[in-house]
């Protein structure tokens, strides 16, 4: 389907990726063509979904690379109650934006915002989330950066999953609980202290 068919600004390739599992499973998304975008592959998401359990039923979580959506809506799909879904580029957020508005608008909070700036007004508002989804651009030391927010939006026993291009060793409080690799692509599952 081109891009004008999913309302995508700015025209650009199209491609598509599908939910693993839950009440959505198999339905496909579009996935604009966009510099550094780069949904996390089949594969990995279900070994995520695997290692979290596929009930989320009740949970608040926090994607906050989005680009496509694609990790949040899996776990809205497996029952999470709250999804924000935080994306800096517009033409990727307005992709993102027509991708929750085609399933359940109530679960699902796609929000324009650069990840330090929403973390930071986050944790001023008292939001805290149960689950993050931590997949940034490469070579650019968001993860480093974002370490420090994290504190003010989460609270013991709060799971992230971070993908990265080399293994990750994260700081105190947070622990690695299981970790794989796919290719280039290093993934993990943290949990808080």
């Amino acid at each position: 389907m081109d891009s004008a068919a999913w309302g995508q600004p700015g025209g650009g390739a199209v491609s598509r990726i599908r939910i693993t599992g839950g009440e959505w499973r198999s339905r496909l998304i579009p996935v604009v063509d966009a510099p550094g975008l780069r949904p996390t592959p089949d594969r990995v998401r279900e070994t995520l979904f695997n290692w979290l359990g596929h009930d989320l039923s009740g949970l608040s979580c926090l994607d906050l690379f989005a680009g496509s959506g694609i990790l949040g809506l899996e776990a809205a799909s497996r029952g999470a109650a709250a999804v924000t879904l935080v994306e800096r580029d517009q033409r990727v957020f307005e992709s993102l934006r027509h991708n929750c508005a085609a399933f359940d608008a109530k679960r699902l909070e796609p929000i324009r915002s650069d990840a330090l700036k929403f973390a930071a007004s986050a944790a001023e508002q008292g939001r805290r989330y149960d689950l993050l989804f931590l997949d940034p651009p490469y070579r650019q030391l968001w993860l480093e950066r974002l370490w420090p927010l994290l504190p003010g939006i989460v609270g013991r026993g709060t799971r992230a999953y971070a993908e990265a291009e080399a293994q990750l060793a994260a700081p105190l409080p947070w622990r690695v609980v299981k970790e794989g690799r796919a290719g280039q692509v290093f993934y993990h599952l943290l949990e808080h202290e």
